[in-house]
């Protein structure tokens, strides 16, 4: 089976090494974040306020960083706005969180804005206008919405018929006017343009299952990942007016080779980032390149 290698694109400077890594996310822009703190935090004990560290590392190698006060969640989801500033929501609601889910920072680090957008959240990404995407998982199923960064609900997916039940968002590839998406159960791949009221979600056919990353340039795409043995999978195929037609399958590896393990994975245009385990370098693969 062909093996595809990951670029490498950005590494956490070895002066944050020392960091607990609460998250991180490479940005519509490319550019990659790591949201930091002192030590991991304590399973079952109730989340005091607590400030974070953000490190921003640019594509031409230049290091940012922001401070943000008073974070509240200890599984926190992380994307930067086109203003500077940053979003970090919890990807679980409890009481304390009502109305303050999300916080939206200015690029100064302090908090501007809260808001809730619901439990269970699998992807929250932020593409190139500074709108907020939500894709959650199945104990809330919600499906795939699209927010203001001051909590207005701009955009929700309607349950097509020929898109079947929309009840966990796998893959979400969130970058300019169109996003891309592959949710359980039936694994469609859809096509969302909000902004044409006509004809706002596009619903292909799909026999790739399982993928958690997607990937679409011109009139191809690729998916990532899939259950058991697929977890490594690389699925090329092309774009029909209504269906995906599988091309070719191999593996996506690391860039010396390896399996990734246990990884974090965006989707943004042609690019599906890869960052593994201890978390502190994202690999890209790109379907344009």
């Amino acid at each position: 089976m062909q093996k595809t290698a990951l670029v490498p694109h950005a590494r956490l400077p070895r002066a944050h090494h020392d960091r607990h890594v609460l998250t991180s996310i490479v940005d519509v822009f490319g550019v990659a974040h790591w949201l930091l703190t002192g030590r991991a935090p304590e399973p079952g004990v109730d989340v005091q306020p607590f400030d974070a560290l953000v490190v921003s590392v640019h594509p031409d190698g230049t290091v940012e960083l922001t401070e943000l006060s008073a974070l509240r969640t200890r599984w926190p989801h992380l994307d930067r706005l086109p203003d500077g500033g940053f979003v970090v929501a919890a990807s679980r609601t409890r009481r304390y969180e009502d109305g303050d889910q999300v916080q939206v920072f200015d690029a100064l680090g302090r908090e501007t804005w809260t808001f809730s957008v619901g439990d269970a959240i699998e992807h929250l990404l932020v593409d190139d206008t500074g709108e907020i995407w939500v894709g959650h998982f199945d104990e809330n199923p919600l499906g795939i919405r699209r927010w203001s960064a001051t909590g207005q609900l701009r955009w929700a997916c309607d349950h097509a018929p020929s898109a079947g039940w929309i009840m966990d968002c796998y893959a979400l590839n969130v970058s300019g006017p169109v996003v891309w998406a592959c949710p359980y159960t039936d694994f469609p791949l859809l096509e969302i343009r909000p902004d044409r009221p006509d004809r706002p979600m596009k619903v292909r056919a799909n026999t790739v299952k399982g993928a958690k990353a997607v990937a679409v340039h011109g009139g191809r795409v690729a998916f990532y990942g899939g259950y058991g043995e697929e977890r490594d999978r690389l699925a090329h195929a092309e774009l029909t007016e209504a269906s995906v037609e599988p091309t070719e399958v191999g593996l996506l590896t690391l860039p010396d080779g390896t399996l990734p393990g246990r990884r974090r994975v965006v989707g943004r245009g042609s690019r599906i980032y890869v960052q593994a385990e201890p978390f502190n370098a994202w690999g890209v693969f790109d379907l344009g390149g």
